[in-house]
């Protein structure tokens, strides 16, 4: 009886915890966020949606926020190709230079790799605002580069390196590296080496072997770490804002500006909605079209 009842709702109950969180930390925030956007504001506090006077249902739904950012003020839709195309170059930037580490690191000796996941998780023993931080003294007009390069007669002045988008995207790579490469090392140190082994035999040249056989069986792990990479990049905040200077427009800092700045809760929160969706949008299509590849192939 008892096998019965585990068999019959045991499935369901390790669906329904993880979901049941998702809906807590997730759904139930972002329709707190969506009912801002569309409600007005009544003095310090937002009007009801939704009210019943005299026997009348009153529904108020306010969009013109929305067809603000869409149609009329084009500073937004500057902001999210900004932000999504410094997120698409760190994520290539991360790929290139963390498919390699992460290579070698599942390549290398058994004995020595917790000394090398020590050194990539290094860097997050110190506080991100420090490690940032440290790059503007670094990448400065006055700093530690420029110095260097000047006493060593490479450059007869500063280069400038700060508030430029080298900077901001220095930043970005250097922060979401490690967020590439543990997806990507994860799935290579998995990975059966006698296929290597049999591509050899049937005469194929390591760099066959490698695009034929690693790249596709690492393809989880490519698309774990672009995710890692690419999302909080398309809404980071603190590195634009200390690296790429005032002059850099990410939606990061108009989100900012508009809870801060402007005191303009449901613009700010229709941005947020916006960028929401245009993670969230792709990532479902691509789930579904992956899934119905993943049938046809097993079909």
């Amino acid at each position: 009886m008892l096998e019965a009842l585990i068999a019959r709702f045991g499935r369901r109950f390790v669906i329904g915890v993880p979901m049941v969180f998702l809906l807590l930390v997730f759904a139930m925030p972002f329709l707190v966020v969506f009912k801002i956007s569309i409600s007005e504001v009544d003095g310090v506090r937002f009007a009801d949606l939704v009210t019943w006077s005299d026997g009348l249902l009153k529904m108020q739904l306010k969009f013109t926020n929305y067809l603000t950012i869409l149609f009329e003020d084009d500073l937004y839709l500057r902001a999210y190709l900004s932000s999504v195309g410094f997120a698409g170059l760190t994520t290539l930037i991360c790929l290139a230079f963390g498919y390699p580490f992460a290579y070698f690191l599942a390549r290398s000796r058994t004995d020595i790799r917790p000394g090398l996941l020590m050194l990539l998780m290094l860097p997050f023993w110190t506080s991100f605002l420090l490690r940032v931080y440290a790059w503007k003294m670094l990448l400065a007009d006055n700093g530690v580069f420029n110095n260097l390069a000047i006493a060593a007669g490479m450059i007869a002045a500063p280069v400038k390196m700060m508030n430029t988008p080298f900077s901001l995207t220095l930043g970005m790579v250097y922060t979401y590296l490690p967020f590439m490469v543990l997806p990507l090392y994860a799935n290579l140190v998995k990975m059966d080496l006698r296929l290597l082994e049999a591509a050899r035999d049937l005469g194929a040249t390591p760099w066959q072997a490698f695009w034929r056989i690693t790249v596709p069986l690492s393809r989880g792990g490519i698309i774990a770490g672009a995710l890692l990479v690419f999302i909080p990049c398309v809404g980071e905040f603190v590195i634009p804002e200390l690296l790429g200077g005032p002059g850099t427009l990410m939606i990061g800092r108009v989100l900012w500006d508009e809870f801060f700045s402007n005191n303009d809760w449901p613009m700010a929160a229709s941005v947020a909605v916006i960028m929401v969706l245009l993670i969230i949008v792709p990532l479902a299509l691509f789930n579904k079209f992956q899934a119905e590849a993943t049938q046809g192939a097993r079909a």
